[in-house]
């Protein structure tokens, strides 16, 4: 295990009506940005119990973020926070809206430009702000990271930004979304775990045992469809707290990471639109066949303690786990390989050509080059 520092400054305030209790948080002189996306928390009465909590505090109400959050977008709402003097900023949504409303935290009291921001990750400090999590998946409600997007050049970063100082998480708000929406949140959140835990073998049971616990009960609540289909509301906290401790810096304590599925997928979703949940879950099996033999030993402990594959055979061990890996995601709804999802080779050679162009090397201790990257496309293009 390696030397580490860890912090974690967000409250999180979880259960039903927690809304209630939000105003407990809020500075006394709270002038607040209140973001959200594309207008469902009209529709399903989000946005007026957060309202009603909001009475006698002025609110400046800022809408349209969408997935994905857009630079444009955001740029809008950091003039208006400037304009109006805004102090606090209230985030009501997934992880679209937390992320922007990160940059737009950060970019309010700054000189520098907001995409310079993202494209640097350097700033000097930001306005406080807090969440009202509306889709588990991406864990932004207890970290400090952001992935926005630049629609105009068809580019996507990632950058630390600031942490919440609260989130408000009451399962119930995730009731209305669809099935899609949820099988996205849990590969997502699925995915997260993967990336912290499919690196090297014995360094740290601790975080092992923690990861492959999230991996289990993500797996248990991707068979519970009939449950979440009835709104089982201690299904939602599982699905729900399950996504958030994925990335929140509880399982990569002292130990290596990977992230290159991530860069991938951020890729074909920037030049595709597809849903970021979906975009891993076409790439990292792909991920697995491909660096095997620099993660062998990780992926086989992970097809005994989270698969139960049992066995003598090294090679046939591995092998399984990672064709459990392609069927999970397909229960889930969602293409395993870019042919299925319908990525053709002209996406694959624009991420080639920008990833040759930043010459960047990824994965845990950055053992996968452009060249790893070709033969995962071409893997992941050549399945059938």
């Amino acid at each position: 295990m390696k030397n580490f520092i860890f912090t974690n400054p967000t409250k999180l305030i979880f259960g039903k009506d927690s809304i209630a209790r939000i105003t407990n948080f809020l500075p006394k002189d709270a002038i607040i940005l209140l973001t959200y996306g594309g207008g469902s928390i009209m529709k399903n009465g989000i946005y007026d119990q957060v309202m009603e909590q909001l009475k006698g505090f002025k609110v400046v109400p800022f809408g349209g973020i969408e997935a994905n959050p857009d630079i444009v977008t955001l740029k809008k709402a950091i003039e208006l926070g400037r304009k109006e003097k805004i102090n606090f900023i209230l985030a009501v949504g997934g992880g679209s809206v937390i992320d922007g409303s990160k940059l737009i935290a950060i970019a309010i009291p700054s000189t520098t430009p907001a995409w310079d921001i993202v494209k640097t990750g350097k700033f000097e400090g930001a306005i406080p702000f807090g969440t009202v999590l509306t889709v588990p998946a991406t864990g932004s409600e207890m970290n400090s990271g952001a992935v926005i997007s630049n629609r105009e050049t068809k580019e996507k970063f990632g950058f630390y930004g600031t942490f919440p100082l609260f989130s408000v998480m009451d399962p119930t708000y995730a009731y209305t979304l669809s099935k899609h929406q949820i099988s996205c949140g849990i590969a997502d959140a699925f995915m997260h775990v993967c990336e912290q835990y499919l690196t090297y073998p014995d360094q740290s049971g601790v975080m092992d045992r923690m990861s492959e616990g999230i991996l289990l009960n993500l797996i248990d609540i991707s068979k519970s469809q009939d449950k979440l289909a009835e709104h089982d509301y201690d299904t939602f906290c599982e699905y729900m707290l399950s996504a958030t401790i994925a990335l929140n810096g509880f399982l990569s304590m002292g130990t290596a990471q990977d992230w290159l599925a991530h860069m991938i997928g951020h890729e074909i979703t920037a030049l595709t639109g597809i849903t970021h949940g979906a975009s891993l879950a076409m790439v990292y099996p792909s991920v697995l066949r491909v660096m095997r033999p620099h993660k062998e030993g990780k992926i086989l402990q992970y097809a005994k303690r989270v698969w139960g594959i049992e066995g003598d055979n090294t090679d046939e061990i591995v092998t399984k786990a990672i064709s459990k890996t392609e069927e999970f995601f397909r229960s889930l709804g969602l293409a395993a390989n870019m042919a299925e999802g319908k990525v053709d080779q002209s996406v694959a050679d624009e991420i080639i050509r920008r990833m040759e162009e930043r010459g960047h090397k990824y994965g845990e201790g950055r053992i996968a080059s452009v060249e790893e990257v070709k033969v995962i496309l071409k893997d992941s293009l050549s399945q059938k």
